[in-house]
């Protein structure tokens, strides 16, 4: 028993098996297999090392967003002539990564909290008071009902603040059409914290007097932070002048796609825009419910003793800034993975090629009795034990 355990641990430790190989000489067999083994070596050093550099390891940026819009719009409504600056049209105001620039607007002059008619619009309407529960609310009116139906008007009494808003008619052209002028300043930071990399898109080549007179442009300018409004709007797929009158959302991608294994100096941003919501109509030409963006908000007064505000209806172009950022670097560990995996796939040339010999070619026969080595163990018959009258016989 203990040479037995000896020896067997001898073999495991001493002795080296490999699998025995059959050389087949068969031309189309022998094609396929190397047909097999270049599309998979192509794959691996085309799609796996050079595309998606399976070689390196990866980190996503962490990033933060600064913007400041610029321009002047010139008014004159009902002889009233007014100046609009990025303090008037710009919401919020503190430069973040998403804001609405307003390109029209409603304005409700004067409102006061009292009793008035609803708004003839025929989504309110009443023919008696029984129409009008008293202090209830309609889910498309603009107050509670007082109970009365107004017979000049045919809609219910409401409190409210009155005059009731009338955003029937959108004004066309838009208010600020100008505003396709304006300018937007992006100041973008992004930072891979595994590689230890800060890099801001005011790269080297961006210094103070080139952002005093670029504009950006895909071609001639395609790292200026500098963005026209217009040309926003028209890179993203929409037309200014129609988005400008009832609103609508742009998305601009900032792109980081950096190869740390070159210099910093070539991880540089890229912009693209992308028409996020807008005008327009659907599959079957019909005009989409719900068109553009809007938002109301109020400025409040006191006149005469009487709390006011002036209702603000705000059409505008909406931006969402988006930032997405890829870092990679070589790396042994992903190196040493995307190499093992492509040995393995190599694999796939031999379960074919043996899939041909053993079930397609006309000499399948003979291939498996090269491949395949046939052995048979007798079984032993277990000995009977002997009576006392055949051990006493005498032996020959």
């Amino acid at each position: 028993m203990k040479s037995q355990i000896k020896r067997t641990f001898s073999n495991f430790f001493f002795e080296y098996e490999t699998p025995r190989q059959v050389l087949v000489r068969n031309k189309r067999v022998a094609v396929v297999c190397r047909i097999i083994q270049m599309g998979v070596l192509a794959y691996i050093i085309g799609w796996v090392f050079m595309y998606e550099k399976g070689y390196q390891i990866v980190d996503i940026a962490i990033s933060s967003i600064f913007t400041k819009m610029k321009g002047v719009s010139f008014t004159n409504i009902s002889e009233k002539e007014r100046i609009w600056d990025a303090a008037d049209y710009v919401f919020p105001e503190q430069g973040d990564s998403s804001f609405v620039v307003m390109t029209n607007y409603i304005a409700t002059v004067g409102q006061k909290q009292d009793k008035c008619p609803e708004l003839p619009d025929g989504k309110n309407k009443c023919t008696s008071d029984a129409h009008c529960d008293e202090g209830k609310y309609k889910r498309m009116g603009n107050g509670h009902m007082t109970g009365r139906c107004i017979n000049d008007t045919s809609t219910c009494e409401i409190y409210s603040w009155c005059p009731v808003e009338d955003d029937r008619k959108i004004p066309d052209p838009p208010v600020l059409l100008t505003a396709e002028n304006y300018t937007l300043f992006i100041k973008n930071s992004i930072t891979f914290r595994q590689f230890n990399v800060v890099r801001s898109n005011l790269v080297e080549s961006v210094n103070q007097s080139y952002i005093n007179t670029c504009l950006y442009h895909p071609k001639t300018d395609p790292l200026c932070p500098i963005f026209r409004l217009g040309d926003i709007v028209e890179r993203s797929g929409f037309s200014f002048s129609e988005i400008a009158r009832v609103g609508g959302a742009i998305g601009v991608l900032i792109d980081w796609d950096c190869n740390l294994d070159l210099s910093i100096r070539h991880c540089k941003p890229k912009y693209e825009f992308y028409g996020l919501y807008g005008t327009g109509k659907n599959e079957d030409k019909e005009e989409k419910p719900s068109l553009g963006y809007n938002f109301r908000y109020a400025k409040y007064y006191v006149e005469n003793g009487v709390e006011k505000r002036t209702l603000m209806k705000v059409f505008g172009v909406r931006i969402d800034i988006i930032v997405h950022g890829r870092a990679g670097k070589f790396d042994i560990i992903p190196t040493l993975t995307a190499i093992g995996s492509g040995v393995g796939i190599f694999g796939v040339a031999t379960v074919v090629c043996d899939m041909l010999l053993l079930y397609l070619v006309s000499k399948r026969d003979f291939y498996k009795n090269m491949k395949f080595k046939h052995t048979e163990i007798g079984e032993e018959k277990p000995a009977l034990p002997q009576s006392k009258t055949e051990r006493d016989l005498p032996k020959e």
